[in-house]
């Protein structure tokens, strides 16, 4: 009730009075509310330091004579943090490795003089009004295949699959990575592991390549294919990892139909024309051959070992051919299912005189060889090889690969129920 009866209020008055009152006395009263405003700040936050280290001390002494304990006050340390360093990257490796064996990675052209037929059109007599075919027989060299390779000597010595160059009366060309190309001749060929080794003629001084060891390899290892794709894309690099160890594959082309033992298995991308190309790590090294793909499923690929390959590249530096150790028998490998279906006694060995399929053999020992010599005979079991034992995993063709010809062995084998020991010197036996 009381406000209601307050005289109204002029601001006409207060901007008069601020009209009426001189400049200087205006900035005088401006600055002494700006130093009034300081001051305070200032003891405020002086009188809050003092005030609150007082309480705090006097809140101490109390809490412990109660003896309850203030946990002290944490100093925040600033961390600063140490610049940061790269690690070499799993790409950078890749980049380095393919920048490095690409140099030595050849594309393979097979060309061959065949005959071909060619069309032309004839008046068959004079006046006659339409014209009509007739063919000639000529010579024309053609391109019938290629594959991929690589250098392994300083002297043009390159790697490739068998199946590549298989062809006798076929000319052989190798393209290099910068363009050139240059003739090149078969030095021998090992159809057993899907290996040859050929040369380019004439020429020395080439880059070579790190061969690897295949048998430190690893399930889940990363991996690099490098190969002339579909016989048209050269230096074609595809990355994968190894999907499979000591496989064993049936692998057909060309005519040619060969099963391999104890090879590598890789998703990385091998497609037509990367056979004989090199498998690498992430070191750069050849850890295997490309030489297989199966066209049934997506990314299953196939390389020989390397180290299959190192005896045949020393053979032919300090032989010229490639030569293997040779017993002389026909066999199949037995497992449980073969002792169940013919009641034998034990489930593992060589079954001389069967074939893949244990069928009964027309030959069980080829005469003259050193099966023959040591006495082997139809019906035996070759239980052990000069120690290993023989099984579906570890067949006889595997363990007798890793010897030489000339090689003396024990072979332990059954003969109608009694194990014998018998020694034998390995035969030699070449393309």
């Amino acid at each position: 009730m009381l406000l209601y009866n307050l005289p109204k209020f002029k601001w006409s008055k207060i901007k008069n009075l601020r009209i009426r009152c001189p400049k200087f006395w205006q900035n005088r009263i401006f600055g002494i509310v700006i130093l009034t405003i300081f001051v305070s700040s200032v003891f405020g936050f002086i009188s809050g330091i003092i005030s609150g280290s007082y309480f705090y001390t006097e809140i101490k002494e109390r809490l412990s004579e109660l003896n309850i304990e203030i946990p002290e006050p944490q100093v925040i340390e600033k961390i600063i943090e140490k610049e940061y360093q790269p690690q070499t990257t799993q790409e950078e490796k890749i980049i380095q490795a393919v920048e490095n064996v690409s140099p030595v990675v050849v594309s393979i052209v097979v060309t061959k003089d065949v005959r071909v037929l060619e069309e032309y059109w004839i008046y068959p007599f004079e006046g006659f009004p339409l014209q009509i075919p007739e063919y000639r027989e000529k010579i024309e060299k053609k391109e019938i295949g290629g594959g991929t390779g690589f250098i392994v000597s300083e002297e043009g010595m390159i790697l490739t699959n068998s199946h590549v160059v298989s062809d006798e009366e076929a000319d052989y060309t190798v393209f290099t990575n910068d363009g050139k190309n240059y003739p090149a001749k078969v030095l021998a060929r090992d159809s057993f592991r899907d290996l040859a080794v050929i040369k380019i003629e004439n020429q020395k001084s080439f880059p070579l390549v790190k061969l690897g060891d295949s048998d430190k390899l690893q399930i889940g290892q990363t991996v690099i294919a490098i190969g002339n794709a579909l016989g048209e894309f050269r230096n074609t690099v595809s990355v994968g990892v190894i999907s499979g160890l000591g496989r064993t594959v049936t692998a057909s082309g060309g005519g040619i139909i060969e099963t391999l033992e104890d090879v590598i298995q890789t998703d990385a991308a091998i497609n037509r024309g990367n056979s004989g190309g090199p498998l690498l790590n992430l070191k750069g090294e050849v850890i295997g051959v490309n030489f297989a793909m199966a066209e049934a499923a997506e990314n299953i690929g196939f390389a020989i070992p390397v180290n299959k390959a190192k005896k045949d590249i020393e053979q032919v530096k300090t032989l010229g051919k490639i030569v293997y150790p040779y017993l002389g028998v026909y066999y199949c490998l037995i497992d449980e299912e073969v002792q169940k279906e013919y009641n034998l006694s034990v489930d593992y060995g060589a079954w001389v005189g069967r074939d893949r399929y244990c069928r009964s053999y027309e030959k069980a020992v080829v005469e003259g060889t050193a099966a023959a010599k040591a006495g082997l005979k139809e019906g035996d079991i070759i239980l052990e090889f000069d120690g290993k034992k023989i099984t579906a995993e570890n067949s006889l063709a595997k363990i007798i690969m890793e010897y030489d010809p000339g090689d003396k062995v024990v072979l332990k084998i059954l003969r109608e129920g009694q194990e014998k020991i018998i020694q034998v010197v390995l035969d030699e036996m070449s393309q």
